[in-house]
């Protein structure tokens, strides 16, 4: 269970981590003779940008002041040229910071609301899938389960989306902009930190990332935060060949972050036709891997 300061002190993290990132000259200020010790603005700087006193912003970022007002917030995210999903991140982590800490958080169930698995087979031939809100891949049709390629062939409780950009050897050949795929990512992830930053699943899965991959480790350290939206990717699918897919993710009621995610494209053209493909091969290589399952079971039983 995390601590008051620990609830500060993330609220202190993001703004000297955004505070790092951000040019004089990106804010109007002149640069300044000579070469600066630490990169980014000076405290001094964004406290001015801000209208606060130096010594006020310099506790915030030192974790030592909780309780900074809606304006002061405001005017911070202003200063720092903060917009949507990263001027809502702030409140919230200035919200949590003004705050003692609640009972310890559980990690949500992966269990599937009833009737979700038909509602995946009447959106073929689109690929679509369930993911939990750290990007569990809980359950898919056909087409949305080799979408990802090679994903199918990881055991079904380690198909997770950040896992997959990350450690996935197929990854980087999947998507032709990768670099811009996995900042999303992480970025989503980083949102979910602000808001429950003690989640026993989202703690494992960063856990398990920050270890293995220094793509991730570089990203998280950024504080970039983002929500999910829908719009469009494109795959260099090594089953169907190019396709680019327009996709809605969509919060499911009543469940504990589940949300679906559905693909689509046009009609009639040649991206809706290698959708069609994939759906086609996705069904046929699913029912070939039951049928081994099944066979597998067999032989096990056979005395």
């Amino acid at each position: 269970m995390s601590t008051p300061d620990q609830q500060s002190n993330d609220l202190a993290r993001f703004l000297r981590a955004r505070r790092t990132q951000l040019t004089p000259e990106q804010v109007g200020l002149p640069a300044g003779p000579g070469i600066r010790r630490t990169p980014g603005l000076r405290r001094e700087e964004l406290a001015t940008l801000a209208g606060v006193s130096i010594d006020y912003y310099t506790r915030l970022e030192r974790g030592k002041e909780t309780h900074p007002s809606h304006a002061v917030v405001d005017a911070l995210a202003r200063a720092l040229l903060l917009e949507g999903d990263e001027h809502e991140h702030l409140r919230q982590l200035a919200a949590r910071a003004a705050r003692n800490a609640s009972e310890p958080p559980r990690a949500p169930s992966r269990a599937l609301r009833p009737g979700l698995e038909y509602l995946l087979e009447t959106l073929r031939p689109g690929p679509a899938y369930v993911l939990s809100r750290t990007l569990d891949v809980l359950a898919a049709n056909p087409g949305g389960l080799h979408l990802y390629a090679g994903i199918e062939d990881w055991p079904a409780k380690q198909r997770n989306l950040a896992r997959y950009y990350f450690l996935h050897p197929a990854a980087r050949d999947l998507f032709t902009d990768w670099d811009n795929q996995i900042r999303g990512c992480v970025a989503r992830l980083r949102a979910l930190a602000g808001t429950d930053p003690d989640a026993p699943d989202l703690a494992q899965l960063v856990g398990e990332l920050l270890l293995k991959s220094t793509d991730f480790a570089r990203l998280w350290e950024r504080y970039d935060v983002r929500a999910h939206r829908s719009g469009t990717k494109h795959f260099r699918h090594p089953l169907v060949g190019d396709l680019t897919l327009g996709y809605q993710p969509m919060q499911l009621e009543a469940t504990p972050g589940h949300r679906l995610v559905a693909y689509y494209a046009e009609p009639g053209g040649a991206d809706h036709d290698a959708m069609v493909l994939l759906d086609m091969v996705g069904s046929r290589e699913t029912a070939t891997r039951e049928d081994r399952s099944v066979g597998t079971d067999a032989r096990k039983q056979t005395p």
